[in-house]
């Protein structure tokens, strides 16, 4: 007999995340879940997508890390509202620490909410937060070879970002192998080729993004012409802003 000790957290995970997901709803908020390894450039393309649409969209960002507020820093800097969340080592997010985060932000003065999940390839691939897409971000010197190694987060990615292209000069990426790899697993999927400190190819990447949080704006502006409210069965939980 095979035990699968994973199912009951993760059958928890998902019924807060379901929560979740109608809060949102009821609220007309597009919230992206953000994936990636330490380094590959989470922050700074979050910064450069933040650069692209504020003028367009009420934005907040969530930031998961096991320990510090640097990036929260970061992000506040730019006048963006931000809620730091720690792990104290778990190596993802789950739903429930989404639902608390949520509490420190006025959703009604949202159109996006972008989540930094915590630096892994594997786990934050598991865990459903209540997001309308999953987004991965490889960087260039982390190899072409990582869709072979990480099947799982290119599946469950509704696109893909190749970050740090200002650096193929100097590694030996093969890009071809890598949009192949990603292709194989993924059928479809869109590629974004950019530099989010250089600025090369991050309107491309925005304006995917700003087209599907536009469907959210609209149809939150269709519910109140209409008289449409918050569902009031989603109760929610107070936390600190760190």
């Amino acid at each position: 007999m095979k035990l699968d000790v994973s199912k009951p957290l993760l059958d928890l995970n998902d019924r807060c995340a379901r929560q979740v997901r109608a809060l949102l709803d009821g609220h007309g908020v597009f919230v992206l879940d953000l994936m990636a390894s330490p380094g590959a450039g989470k922050t700074s393309t979050i910064l450069a997508t933040i650069a692209h649409l504020r003028e367009r969209f009420r934005i907040a960002v969530i930031e998961g890390d096991i320990a510090s507020d640097v990036d929260s820093v970061r992000i506040k800097e730019q006048g963006i509202p931000a809620v730091q969340i720690n792990t104290g080592g778990a190596c993802h997010l789950e739903s429930q620490m989404i639902r608390r985060a949520l509490d420190v932000l006025d959703l009604d003065a949202l159109d996006l909410v972008i989540i930094e999940n915590v630096g892994n390839l594997v786990c934050p691939t598991d865990f459903y937060l209540g997001e309308d897409a999953k987004v991965m971000i490889l960087s260039v010197p982390e190899g072409h070879d990582k869709p072979l190694k990480y099947p799982g987060i290119f599946q469950v990615s509704s696109a893909v970002i190749l970050n740090k292209i200002d650096t193929l000069p100097v590694f030996d990426f093969d890009e071809q192998a890598f949009r192949e790899g990603v292709e194989q697993l993924n059928p479809g999927v869109p590629v974004f080729a950019l530099s989010a400190t250089g600025g090369q190819g991050v309107e491309e990447w925005a304006e995917w993004l700003a087209e599907r949080v536009a469907k959210g704006v609209a149809e939150r502006a269709s519910k109140e012409a209409a008289g449409a409210s918050v569902p009031t069965s989603v109760q929610r939980e107070g936390v600190s802003d760190r």
